[in-house]
């Protein structure tokens, strides 16, 4: 149980690319203060997890309602993961610019942390298991990759003195490098499910 709970963690963790919305929510709120940096984050970590916790509930309701195959969505959800990575790792990434005071549900929750990749990937998740007690143990691994991700937010100013803008943008294409292989697997567990 401990081992598919640490599983998930990790997988949802880095699909939430928690490395490029710490060095964009740095970039947005270069000239805030402390206090309100941290009120940010708290906004942020509760749109987050409003939000990926209706997409996993929604997943089968989803697939349902336009006859969509887990399988199929599983390869298109893969390819946008890939995608999403290949940009991480090459840096082709653009930081979000808004004029608007209240940037926690837009752009960070939606669509920095929680974009099309990110969303695919959460409904292919909910749809994939049936069982209540293998989704309580998904649920419980979503809650702590959030509130992970949140404490990283929180503490972004200690983290922005220790790792400057360098470290950054390597942790960064590591994670990019991680998202790929996740995105492999998925588009070929798909198209192997397809083939049976």
């Amino acid at each position: 149980m401990f081992r598919i709970i640490i599983e998930n963690y990790l997988k949802l963790f880095f699909i939430l690319t928690p490395f490029f919305i710490l060095s964009t929510f740095l970039s947005l709120t270069s000239k805030w203060t402390k206090h309100d940096r941290k009120a940010l984050a708290v906004k942020v970590t509760i749109a987050i997890t409003i939000t990926t916790v209706i997409l996993l509930i929604a997943g089968n309701a989803i697939f349902k309602l336009f006859g969509i195959t887990v399988d199929s969505f599983r390869v298109g959800a893969g390819i946008l993961l890939l995608l999403s990575s290949i940009n991480l790792v090459k840096g082709n990434i653009e930081t979000p610019n808004t004029e608007t005071e209240d940037i926690a549900v837009v752009p960070l929750a939606i669509p920095v942390a929680v974009g099309p990749a990110t969303v695919g990937t959460l409904l292919v998740m909910g749809a994939e298991i049936t069982k209540y007690s293998e989704k309580i143990l998904l649920f419980i691994s979503l809650i702590l990759s959030i509130v992970s991700l949140g404490i990283l937010l929180y503490i972004s100013n200690i983290i922005e003195k220790l790792l400057k803008q360098k470290g950054l943008n390597i942790l960064i294409k590591l994670t990019g490098l991680i998202l790929s292989a996740m995105s492999a697997q998925m588009i070929l567990v798909g198209v192997a499910n397809f083939l049976k």
